[in-house]
């Protein structure tokens, strides 16, 4: 979910605000810097999306219905 879905949720179908940061947590920037790094970051990119419904939480988590 995005951060502006979010946002329309609390205003727009009264879902509960959250009042914390909203930004991933130690998320930094990294710098390739050679073939060998770019490659990771592409098999990364690319495989992925294949774990998210493996990591998903459970729905009865969150306090607002999910797209």
């Amino acid at each position: 979910m995005t951060t502006k879905l979010y946002a329309n949720g609390v205003k727009q179908s009264g879902w509960q605000p959250f009042n914390g940061k909203l930004w991933q947590r130690n998320y930094y920037e990294h710098i390739i810097h050679n073939d060998n790094e770019l490659f990771k970051v592409r098999d990364y990119v690319d495989e992925n999306p294949a774990n998210w419904e493996m990591e998903a939480p459970p729905h009865d988590l969150f306090p607002f219905p999910l797209p």
